[in-house]
Formats: structure tokens, sequence, C-alpha cells
């Protein structure tokens, strides 16, 4: 049987790695898009995937990607959209903020979190149309179904990778692709450890997410699951 390839971006740490580690130990050849790839930790390394150089910025990098992973294996049956940034940007921000510095943020906050797991995806999809099952896993939040506190621009940006998401799910459909919109509230990593606040052994674990992100993964075509929302306190609703 031949061996399945799952696509990550940002698979060298935090959500991504953890997921890279999970799919690696189930059985998947790695394909990874790594911003900086002298970062991969060894045990990685030491499994052999596919690395390319990946810059969710440059336009020019979801088709380089998918076409770096084609040449080495001939296909693949997995996308996870990982990689993304975290900005905060508020509507009213206090003290108010200059508008030259306001762009910038908005602008990076949309080519990384929108523009970029479009661009792949959409590069991606007759790739996963020819594998017969595959699937695309976009990591989106939990900020992108509802607005806690005064942030605005990154949690505009998780709304839209919903509906990125639920795009695929319905373009490829009828191809065999499921995709499925990862939403959690707070993770373990390094982009919520300014949260002085958080109980840092309480919220989602990097590990518990790449497990559920697995099991959606090797679904069969007909248990499609659309959303999958972790939280690790209550909320009413969610």
């Amino acid at each position: 049987m031949t061996q399945p390839v799952a696509m990550i971006t940002g698979g060298n740490r935090g959500i991504g790695l953890a997921i890279a580690r999970e799919l690696a130990g189930r059985g998947y050849r790695l394909s990874l898009g790594l911003r900086d790839p002298s970062t991969l930790p060894e045990d990685l390394q030491a499994v052999g995937p596919i690395i390319t150089a990946y810059d969710a910025s440059d336009a020019t990098a979801a088709r380089r990607f998918v076409e770096a992973t084609l040449e080495a294996a001939g296909r693949f049956d997995v996308l996870v959209n990982n990689a993304g940034i975290a900005r905060d940007l508020k509507l009213m921000p206090e003290p108010p903020q200059d508008d030259a510095e306001m762009e910038e943020a908005l602008d990076a906050l949309l080519e990384v979190n929108v523009k970029a797991p479009f661009r792949l995806t959409r590069a991606a999809l007759p790739a996963l149309c020819r594998a017969g099952s595959g699937r695309v896993i976009t990591l989106a939040s939990l900020s992108g179904k509802r607005v806690l506190g005064l942030g605005a621009g990154y949690q505009m940006t998780k709304h839209a990778a919903v509906a990125l998401s639920h795009a695929a799910r319905r373009a490829g459909w009828d191809q065999g692709v499921r995709a499925c919109a990862v939403c959690p509230g707070f993770v373990a990593t390094d982009m919520t450890s300014h949260h002085d606040d958080l109980p840092r052994h309480e919220i989602t674990q990097p590990e518990d997410l790449a497990r559920l992100v697995a099991e959606v993964v090797m679904l069969p075509n007909s248990a499609s699951v659309a959303e999958l929302h972790v939280n690790w306190r209550y909320e009413p609703g969610l």
C-alpha cells in the first residue's frame, strides 16, 4: 500500500510540530513547509521528511511547496494549514494606535492568516481530488466563531479561515475531499506565552489537539467533521 503523505505548514513548533509528530507516528510521510528549515527538531529530521522553505507572506510559496511535494512523493493526501500569526489589533485601542502601524498589523494578519492558506488550498486541491480521500485541515480558532474582548484583526482573519475551510469542503466534496476547520481556544504554545493569567497546565495542550486532528484526518469519507471546536473552559454555546 502506498504510504500517505501529509503537507503541513509551520511544522517545526507548537501545534504544527505536534501534528507532524502525531501523523508521522500513524504512518504518514511528512512534507513540511518551514520558514526556517534549520529549526526542525532532530526527531522529525530522523523520519526523513520532505522539507521546503515556505514563507507564508510570499505569494509564490504555495505553488512551490505543492510542486516540491509532488516531485518528491508523487502525491499527497492531507494538507494542514497551520502557519499563522497573532497581532493585537483593536477597533478602539487605548492609547490610540498610529494609522500606519494599524495598516502594517492588518496587512500582516491578512497575508499570513487568510491569503496564504487560500493560496495553498487552491494550489493543493487538484492533487487532493486525485487522491480520492483528500483531507484539508485548517487551523482556525474559537476566535473564528465568536469575539471575546476588544480584539478585531486576528478575529476577522480566523472567521475567514473558517469560511475558507467550508469553501474547500464544498469544492472538493464530489472528489472525496473532506475539510475541517479546527477551532481551539487557548493552547499551550509560544503564541499564548505572554498571557500570564493562563494556567498552562489546564489549557489545551498541542499534543491533545494533534490527536484530535489525526482522528479527523483518518475518518472515512462517510464521517465528515466540518468544524471541530476544542475548549479548555466552559463557554455557553461552545
